[in-house]
């Protein structure tokens, strides 16, 4: 089955796998609310608003998975990032993250370059092996939009970009 498709649509499927998995339960879902009556018939409806919200961040979650055939290897266990690259690496608690931004001139492709509360910065290529993990790890940042990272990372500026800033509390 594997040789059946170009490796380049098997990867285009695989990017995009939580949207056709959310697109099929939609389907089934309008075909239990049109087709059936009673019980059948809402859950059909409550299949429906599920898949849509499956849908949406299934998207979210596609636009920002690159081929991961960059340089390195990402790793994230029990908030604790962990980057392992032929060149450079590094670890980082995710609750001491103060900034996110985006550098755009990082060869051989962009990366993510995360600060910590000691001034440590760890720099992530955007396509490095499992990066899409740090899609989850972005969104638990408070106060981020989920829009805006997805937006630096389509349009890839021409300078350092932040994305993200912790928010300082100030004693008085």
């Amino acid at each position: 089955m594997a040789e059946f498709l170009r490796p380049a649509a098997r990867a285009a499927l695989w990017r995009w796998r939580e949207v056709l998995v959310a697109g099929a339960l939609a389907a089934l879902g309008l075909w239990w609310a049109v087709e059936s009556m009673g019980i059948v018939r809402w859950l059909g409806v409550t299949l429906v608003a599920i898949a849509a919200g499956a849908g949406i961040a299934g998207v979210q979650r596609a636009r920002f998975r690159q081929d991961g055939q960059g340089p390195g290897i990402v790793m994230l266990d029990e908030r604790r990032l962990v980057y392992m690259g032929p060149l450079t690496g590094g670890a980082m608690d995710v609750a001491d993250m103060t900034r996110l931004e985006l550098e755009p001139a990082a060869m051989p492709a962009p990366h993510w370059v995360l600060t910590g509360v000691g001034g440590q910065d760890l720099a992530i290529p955007v396509n490095a092996e499992g990066a899409e993990a740090l899609f989850d790890v972005f969104a638990a940042l408070p106060g981020i939009r989920s829009r805006a990272v997805l937006e630096v990372l389509e349009r890839t500026p021409g300078a350092r970009v932040t994305v993200w800033e912790k928010t300082r509390t100030l004693l008085h």
